[in-house]
């Protein structure tokens, strides 16, 4: 049985492509993976001994945040869709660099294709300094479906 791995954030486009994937996994028996990847770089910065020591629980609450804010009520619509009926389907908050984090789960052997938004939350960002689907299109060991 395939696997698709969804990169979701919080925007209009991410739910398209969770509707597209799931979809496709209805159709063709997929097992699905959905995934929201916290932009970890923000606390890289020379962080003090005080800090270090909330990392772990900073993980912890935005990690329940996320689950609570983003892919909880995601899979809640997707189910009142009718989309996940029949499905195996999992989620998982993860911390880290989107592109690079997608990429390397899509390598870990769990995962035949990989979806997302062309556009999500940073379109400023994006403009300047490429966009994390053109990042992982580049770098993904599996195919890489964009969705509009």
């Amino acid at each position: 049985m395939e696997s698709v791995l969804v990169g979701v954030d919080h925007s209009v486009p991410s739910r398209r492509a969770s509707q597209f994937a799931l979809k496709r996994a209805q159709i063709n028996q997929w097992r699905v993976r959905i995934v929201h990847v916290v932009n970890w770089s923000r606390w890289y910065d020379t962080p003090t001994l005080p800090e270090l020591q909330a990392r772990p629980l900073r993980m912890k609450e935005e990690t329940q945040s996320v689950r609570r804010t983003l892919l909880d009520p995601l899979l809640e619509d997707m189910k009142q869709k009718g989309l996940v009926e029949g499905l195996a389907i999992g989620s998982a908050v993860h911390f880290g660099r989107p592109s690079e984090v997608l990429s390397e789960l899509a390598g870990t052997g769990d995962s035949d294709l990989v979806i997302v938004a062309r556009t999500g939350e940073s379109n400023l960002k994006q403009a300047i300094f490429g966009s994390t689907a053109s990042r992982l299109v580049q770098h993904a060991p599996v195919p890489v479906i964009v969705v509009p």
